[in-house]
C-alpha cells in the first residue's frame, strides 16, 4: 500500500516537488512500491485477510528481562552530528529479542536538548512515519525547529531512525538504474504479459533486498521497533514514554502503548492507522482514501481558470474519467519529460506524481500546473518531478533506502494482500467501485508482498493498551493516506484515547495551519491534558 510520511509542506514550508528533506508517510513506491507503504499495519492470511482482527495485542512482562539488563542499562555517547543545535549517538539493541545473545544491531539516534525557558518534562520522540522515513532527517529539518517553541522549551526532542531505515543499518535492494526501471513498470497490466513483466518486477525487487541482509529482513518488524523505542526511554532516563508519530507512525505508537502500557506517558497518534485490519483492508481503505482526496481536488480544480481536466461545472466524476482517459493515453504512449537520464512520462509515473499531491493541498497549483504542461504540451517534467519527490529521487539518479525499508516493515508485519494475479484480478472490481481512478494499480500494487524473501511474522490484531494513560488520536477527514475511519476505529480500541478531528484536506493535522489543532495537542503534550471527547477543528 500507500501509506507514507507527513506532507514536506508540513515539516519545511516546501511545497511536495521542492528539494528538501525527506517525506516521513508514504504509500509503498506508489504504484509498485506503493502497496509495501501503508500494510505495514497489516493482516494475517493471504486473500483472506479482508476482516478485521479479533485478536489483541498482548502486553509485555512489565519488569525487563535480564538478558536485555545490559540494553537497558547502557550510556549513550554523544557526539556533534553537524547540524547546529544536534548531537547524535548510537544505541545497541538486540538483532532478534528472541535471542539476545545472538548479535546487535545498531541505531542512530540524535537529540535537541530542551531551550528552555520552563522546567524540563522529558524526552519528546518523534516519528515521521513510512515506514521506512527517517524520523533523524525529520526531528533535523522540521520537528526540532518547527514544532511550536514552548514544546522544544520543555522537551528534549528525540529520534531513532528505526531499524533498517536511512542511518540504522538501511536495507538496500537496488541501484538507481534498476529503481527507475522498477517504478515504470507498467502497474496496470492489460494482458497476460504484462502480468507477467510486472511480476517479475515484484520477484526482482524482493530478491534485490534478499540478496542485501536476509538476516536483517527477519527483524525490522513494527513490533521490534516499538521495542527499541522502549530500549531508548530507558536509556534517556524517562520513566514514561513520550511522543509524536504521524501515519505509520501512529501504528508504531500505538503498538509501543499495546506492548507497554504501564509505560505510556503522553502520546499523539496523528493520521492514524488501524491495526486490526487485514493487508487487502488496508489497501483498499486507503484507495478509497485517495478517491476521496481526488474529488476534493477536482472540486477546487474546475474552479479555476485553466483547469486541464474540466471547465467550470464539470462533476468530479467527469474529472476523474478525464484523468483516466489521459493515464490510458499515456500507457499507449509516454511523452517526453527532458529528463537527463532519458525517462518518459508513462502512466505509472503519471499516476505516482498525481498521488504525491494528495498528500498535501498546498500542492495542488503545482498538480495542475504539472498536468496542464503533460496534457496540453506534451511535457511531462513537472509530473516526473512530483513523481521523483514522492520516491526521494535525487538529481543523479539516486535513491534514499525510503521505498526498501517500507517494503521490509510492510511484508514482515503482515502476509501478503493476495499470493497470485489471479487473485487481484477477481478482485479489480471492488477496487475500481472504491476508486475508478486508481483502483486498479492499487490492486495491483497489493500483489508485491506475495514474493517476498521472508515469510511475515505479524498479523492484524486490535490494541487496547489497558491501563495506559490518556493518549490523543488525531484524524483528518479527507486525509488521502490514512482515512479518517481508522483514527475512529483505532480511538475506539484503545481503552483511553480521545479522538480529536480535524475536517478538512490532507495527510495529518498537526502543524498544518490550524490553530485549534495545534493548540489542543500543545496543551496536552505540556499539560497532560486530552481535549472533551469528539472535539472538532477546522
Amino acid at each position: 500500500m500507500y501509506i507514507r510520511c507527513a506532507p514536506r509542506s508540513a515539516r519545511s514550508g516546501r511545497s511536495i516537488g521542492s528539494p528538501g528533506p525527506s517525506r516521513s508517510l508514504r504509500v509503498s513506491g506508489v504504484l509498485l512500491a506503493a502497496t509495501a507503504l501503508l500494510v505495514s499495519a497489516c493482516s494475517s492470511g493471504s486473500s483472506t485477510t479482508a476482516s478485521t482482527a479479533d485478536a489483541v495485542l498482548t502486553p509485555l512482562p512489565s519488569s525487563t528481562p535480564s538478558a536485555l539488563s545490559p540494553y537497558y542499562g547502557q550510556k549513550l555517547t554523544w557526539r556533534s552530528c553537524g547540524v547546529p543545535g544536534f548531537e547524535c549517538a548510537t544505541m545497541k539493541a538486540p538483532l532478534d529479542y528472541a535471542k539476545p545473545t545472538a548479535g546487535d544491531i545498531r541505531l542512530a539516534v540524535s537529540r535537541k536538548k530542551a531551550t528552555g525557558p520552563g522546567k524540563r518534562l522529558g524526552s519528546l520522540l518523534v516519528n515521521p512515519g513510512g515506514p521506512g522515513g527517517s524520523a533523524i532527517g525529520y526531528l533535523q529539518s522540521y520537528a526540532g525547529v518547527g514544532y511550536p517553541a514552548a514544546v522544544r522549551a520543555r522537551y528534549d526532542m528525540v529520534a531513532v531512525d528505526p531499524r533498517g531505515v536511512a542511518r540504522s543499518e538501511p536495507v538496500e535492494c537496488l541501484t538507481g538504474s534498476e529503481m527507475d526501471t522498477y517504478t515504470q513498470t507498467d502497474s496496470t497490466p492489460d494482458d497476460e504479459k504484462e502480468t507477467d513483466r510486472l511480476v517479475d518486477a515484484f520477484k526482482q525487487f524482493a530478491e534485490g533486498c534478499g540478496e542485501d541482509a536476509p538476516n536483517l529482513l527477519r527483524h525490522v518488524s513494527t513490533v521490534e521497533t516499538a521495542r527499541d523505542m522502549d530500549m531508548l526511554r530507558a536509556v534517556l532516563g524517562d520513566k514514561k514514554l513520550t511522543y509524536v508519530g504521524a501515519s505509520y507512525g501512529t501504528f508504531l505508537g500505538a503498538t509501543y502503548a499495546g506492548l507497554f502500557p504501564d509505560r505510556v506517558g503522553r502520546l499523539v497518534l496523528d493520521g492514524a492507522m488501524d491495526p486490526s485490519l487485514g493487508a487487502r483492508k488496508l489497501s483498499e481503505g486507503q484507495t478509497a482514501g485517495f478517491e476521496t482526496a481526488f474529488q476534493s481536488f477536482a472540486k477546487d480544480c474546475v474552479r479555476q481558470s485553466g483547469c486541464p481536466l474540466g471547465g467550470a461545472g464539470t462533476s468530479a466524476d467527469q474529472v476523474g474519467k478525464n484523468l483516466k482517459a489521459f493515464f490510458q493515453r499515456l500507457d499507449a504512449a509516454p511523452i517526453p519529460a527532458g529528463d537527463a537520464d532519458g525517462r518518459e512520462l508513462g502512466e505509472a509515473l503519471a499516476t505516482t506524481g498525481v498521488i504525491a499531491a494528495m498528500y498535501d493541498e498546498a500542492a495542488w497549483p503545482q498538480l495542475r500546473e504539472a498536468l496542464t504542461s503533460a496534457m496540453k504540451e506534451k511535457d511531462g517534467a513537472g509530473l516526473l518531478s512530483l513523481s521523483d519527490s514522492y520516491y526521494e529521487r535525487d538529481a543523479d539518479g539516486e535513491y534514499t533506502n525510503l521505498m526498501y525499508a517500507n517494503a521490509a516493515v510492510n511484508c514482515l508485519d503482515l502476509p501478503a494482500a493476495f499470493s497470485r494475479p489471479d487473485e487481484v484480478e477477481k478482485a479489480l472490481p471492488s477496487f475500481e467501485k472504491v476508486s475508478p481512478v486508481f483502483g486498479e494499480g492499487l490492486a495491483w500494487a497489493s500483489l508485491n508482498c506475495a514474493y517476498w524473501p521472508v515469510k511475515p511474522t505479524g498479523e492484524p490484531r486490535r490494541v487496547e493498551a489497558k491501563g495506559a494513560a490518556p493518549i490523543l488520536v488525531v484524524g483528518t477527514t479527507r486525509d488521502p493516506a490514512t482515512p479518517y475511519p481508522w483514527a475512529q476505529a483505532l480511538a475506539s480500541q484503545l481503552s483511553s484515547a480521545t479522538l480529536l478531528t480535524y475536517v478538512g484536506d490532507g495527510h495529518t493535522a498537526y502543524g498544518r495551519g490550524s490553530g485549534c489543532i495545534d493548540s489542543t495537542i500543545n496543551r496536552y503534550l505540556l499539560r497532560g491534558t486530552p481535549p472533551p471527547k469528539e472535539k472538532r477543528c477546522s
